[in-house]
């Protein structure tokens, strides 16, 4: 037989002559058993034979259309000594595809498609159930309900018995503890069985503990503390109880396997004892709380169940209230050193101030809230002006924008101009002798005010002077683009008031008083703080939404007065709602101001073209935006105070690498600091004295502390 070919066993010809026998006793064979001994048998038989054609061959055979993926390449060698039926020859085409990586997807309208093992999983695969699960190397997924243990802690097992990297994929869902698995029908099966066989629900009664002398959450903060003294890493879960207080009826609530729930309980059996005296004194070590603040609280508490009591027992008489009030006698004090609290009170007095002790000792979220601050700010201005004069009189000036008079210019000019002395006459003292001539130099002029009006120019500006006329012409252009963006955060516990300010202190005038004569006054003086100023007092609400009271301002020195400076400030006070992570607008400014000013000769100048030399136009445009908003994240664990730490230290530290790697202009060599990469077991640096004892010893001393 040749490569690549399948033999056909047919047994037609005696089909044949059964048909004909049969027309001979007349007697009707049905159709079904014709067709079934027409059923045609394969002996796969393939040595060296290219995939393709492998492919072709089957999808001939079975009468069926298939397409094969370009990266299905390489050749095969198989051989059966056997005959295969119709579905055993199919079965028999997924072993082998599978067996070289490869599966097989059919599609809804009967279509074969060969792709690599590892594409056919994200492909259009059955999705099977417990009536019909597949069977061979079939491409299925299937939807695994588990009721009795984690899914979590169960895929990462039944993903060791699956090719993860080929057609297997295994994952679960812990909202519906369920496990979705993807592969062969036969690999698929097999994680089903083994996770049917270890769904076993386990021994989880529970038992209920009731308590006569001591309190149930004490007795369960000490079984807890017993158990995690014990290492909870060192014994599987099951072996540890869950232990439950329930303080309305003052019980202990135990679940877990039998030994380990018995073992808690006699525990708790052992513990409820009476006390040896009448009197009860503990001492409660707070963990969050403050013992001086909650001294009052705990004492509004007993003071109210003292009177419930007296209340209850005033119809037994006087006498028995006397004894009632002596015996609920309670005593609170506060220790600060140890931040705890001493207690002495009866053993149900006692109970009851301890639950109010442990609903209020709890730990308190914070809220990171971050101010975001930006202001945009736009200003164009324009001068155009010509100006004349002349020696004999007329001549414009202007004084408008940034325009410089003529006037001035012309007066400036002239004191700089140098000043030509006559020569002095020197008389002779010798009879006969004439007297004479002395030159004199000329005095030089004075450029101060020169100095000072150019010193004012903006701008260009250009003039000439012919015969008894002089003209200037002043033009400038002014641009100013200004963008502030602040970001201050702060950090709170919940209502707590926080302030932040990043600025300065500027001295401010507020009174003077003079001294004698009117001499040496002496001023009054008070510091003002410039910046960004930030208050905020949180409050958190039920649910995720945060109440913030802000008070939020923006300050800078605006320049200097006759009288003293001018401040700018944009401030913003309010309360507002907000949900946790969510950014909301406090406000904003957007204003646009527009002046134009227009120095003119009437009549003048009004002439088209030619007006523009009797006129000085100054024109200026300011556009300021400003927006802040507010954002309050709440942070109820410490483990998210260290991941927010961890994203502004990154922050900062990729701030500081950039400017590292940009350099420092005119100092390229230049070192720059950068802070070291985050470590969550940052310390702090050695001391003095561990420094130096961390010294190699040398010379045969010992580094360390000299006597």
């Amino acid at each position: 037989m040749k490569s690549g070919q399948v033999s056909l066993f047919s047994r037609r010809s005696l089909a044949s002559l059964l048909v004909a026998a049969a027309l001979s006793v007349s007697i009707a064979i049905p159709a079904a058993s014709v067709a079934a001994q027409e059923e045609v048998m394969y002996s796969p038989n393939f040595k060296g034979t290219d995939i393709n054609e492998f492919i072709n061959i089957v999808g001939m055979n079975l009468q069926k259309t298939i397409i094969v993926d370009p990266q299905v390449r390489g050749r095969i060698n198989v051989r059966s000594y056997e005959m295969l039926n119709k579905e055993q020859y199919y079965q028999f085409f997924l072993n082998v595809l599978e067996v070289y990586s490869f599966a097989v997807v059919e599609m809804d309208n009967g279509i074969l498609k060969v792709v690599r093992n590892k594409d056919a999983k994200t492909s259009n695969i059955p999705v099977v159930s417990d009536e019909n699960p597949g069977q061979g190397d079939e491409m299925v997924t299937r939807v695994v309900q588990v009721r009795n243990v984690s899914v979590r802690e169960l895929s990462p097992l039944l993903r060791q018995f699956s090719n993860q990297a080929g057609g297997g994929h295994v994952v679960h869902y812990d909202q519906s503890n369920v496990i979705m698995m993807t592969g062969p029908a036969a690999v698929v099966n097999r994680l089903v069985d083994i996770i049917q066989r270890v769904d076993k629900a386990g021994d989880q009664e529970l038992e209920i503990v009731k308590l006569q002398y001591a309190s149930a959450p004490e007795i369960v903060r000490i079984l807890e503390s017993i158990y995690k003294t014990q290492g909870r890493a060192e014994q599987p879960d099951f072996l540890i109880p869950k232990i439950v207080a329930d303080e309305r009826t003052n019980s202990v609530i135990v679940s877990g396997e039998l030994q380990a729930r018995q073992r808690a309980i006699e525990l708790a059996k052992r513990l409820d004892s009476e006390l040896q005296t009448s009197g009860n004194t503990r001492v409660f070590y707070l963990k969050y709380a403050k013992a001086e603040e909650l001294v009052p609280v705990l004492k509004g508490v007993s003071d109210s169940i003292v009177a419930e009591v007296q209340g209850a027992t005033a119809a037994a008489g006087q006498a028995a209230r006397g004894a009632a009030t002596q015996g609920r006698a309670i005593s609170i004090e506060a220790h600060a050193d140890s931040n705890s609290l001493v207690i002495t009170a009866q053993p149900d007095m006692m109970r009851s101030l301890e639950e109010v002790l442990r609903q209020l000792d709890i730990r308190r979220a914070q809220v990171l809230v971050e101010a975001i601050i930006v202001e945009v700010f736009e200003g164009d201005g324009t001068d155009l002006g010509v100006q004349w004069l002349n020696k004999n009189g007329g001549g414009t000036n202007f004084r408008n924008g940034n325009t410089i008079p003529i006037i001035d210019v012309a007066g400036a000019a002239l004191a700089a101009r140098p000043t030509k002395n006559p020569p002095r006459v020197e008389q002779s003292t010798i009879e006969g002798v004439p007297s004479t001539l002395v030159p004199v130099p000329d005095t030089e002029g004075n450029y101060e005010l020169v100095g000072n009006l150019l010193g004012g120019l903006n701008g260009a500006m250009v003039g000439f002077v012919s015969g008894d006329w002089a003209a200037i012409l002043q033009a400038v252009r002014t641009s100013t683009n200004s963008n502030v963006l602040a970001t201050p955060h702060i950090t709170t516990m919940d209502n707590q008031e926080a302030f932040f300010l990043v600025g300065q202190e500027v001295p401010v005038i507020t009174g003077s008083t003079t001294g004698s004569n009117n001499t040496n006054p002496f001023q009054q003086v008070q510091r003002q703080e410039v910046g960004i100023k930030l208050k905020v007092t949180p409050q958190i609400n039920e649910g995720d939404a945060v109440q913030l009271t802000i008070e939020q301002e923006v300050s800078s020195i605006g320049g200097a007065t006759a009288v003293d400076i001018t401040i700018n400030k944009r401030e913003i006070k309010t309360t507002v709602m907000a949900d946790d992570g969510a950014t909301v607008v406090l406000g904003g400014l957007i204003d646009e101001d527009v002046q134009e000013s227009e120095s003119k000769v009437p009549l003048l100048g009004d002439i088209p073209i030619l007006g523009h030399l009797f006129k000085s136009t100054s024109v200026s445009k300011k556009k300021r935006n400003l927006m802040v908003f507010i954002k309050a994240t709440i942070v109820r664990e410490g483990s998210a105070i260290s991941g927010i730490s961890k994203t502004k230290y990154n922050y900062i530290r990729a701030e500081q690498l950039k400017r590292e790697e940009e350099g420092i202009r005119l100092m390229p060599s230049t070192k720059q600091v950068v802070l070291p990469e985050w470590d969550d077991s940052l310390t702090l640096p050695p001391t003095f004295d561990e420094y130096i004892n961390q010294q190699p010893v040398t010379d045969g001393t010992k580094s360390g502390k000299q006597d």
